[in-house]
């Protein structure tokens, strides 16, 4: 269970990455694209669907993905594996109920910002990556003045219905270490009523440690 987790926290908390398998070319700079994925992350207000997180070992794991923009993330894993990770404006947060740990890095250090932060201009620190299909669009957004925070490369396939005209299916993340996590999504739902206490946790530590919400 942890060998396919950990890979994911590592590449959302502190990591770097690329697209799909096989080597990939940057496009040509396209500022309209990087514009529509900047519309898209702004206009989606809350969303709900569901995941299927893969390491490169092909070991896979699924669960209920919820976002609450500015900056609210939780990704509830399957009956059984006993990890959330929620973030709540602030902070990306990792909870081991199996082992009573709780780690936390600041959103602005992890890959996902660029997801869950509309203030982010993606012109600035993205570029698109060619995908071979003109109704895929893939940006790979990184802070090159700190690598270490990592890299992810978004797929958005192109969708008059979606916010923006864009659907988001997955990212790829890949951290420092090589380890590479893609989670794909399906039952995609914008503009759910989501409430402020999805993105709460009860603290599993020993009583004396802050509670996490």
């Amino acid at each position: 269970m942890k060998r396919v987790i950990t890979p994911l926290i590592l590449a959302l908390a502190a990591a770097p990455p690329v697209l799909l398998a096989g080597p990939v070319a940057a496009q040509q700079q396209s500022p309209s694209d990087l514009t529509q994925v900047n519309a898209y992350i702004r206009a989606v207000t809350t969303m709900t669907a569901d995941f299927s997180q893969t390491d490169r070992n092909g070991q896979s794991l699924t669960g209920q993905l919820t976002i609450k923009q500015p900056g609210k993330i939780r990704f509830q894993y399957q009956k059984g594996v006993p990890l959330l990770i929620v973030g709540d404006g602030k902070a990306l947060t990792m909870i081991d109920y199996e082992v009573r740990q709780v780690q936390r890095w600041p959103i602005g250090n992890s890959p996902l910002g660029a997801l869950i932060d509309p203030s982010k201009d993606l012109s600035k620190y993205g570029k698109v990556i060619q995908t071979g299909d003109p109704n895929v669009l893939s940006v790979q957004a990184r802070d090159p003045r700190r690598p270490e925070y990592g890299t992810i490369t978004m797929i958005f396939n192109r969708d008059p219905s979606g916010p923006a005209g864009l659907q988001l299916y997955g990212w790829v993340a890949l951290d420092s270490q090589n380890n590479r996590t893609s989670v794909r999504l399906t039952n995609v739902r914008y503009g759910v009523p989501v409430a402020d206490s999805a993105f709460k946790w009860v603290d599993p530590r020993p009583k004396g440690r802050a509670p996490g919400g």
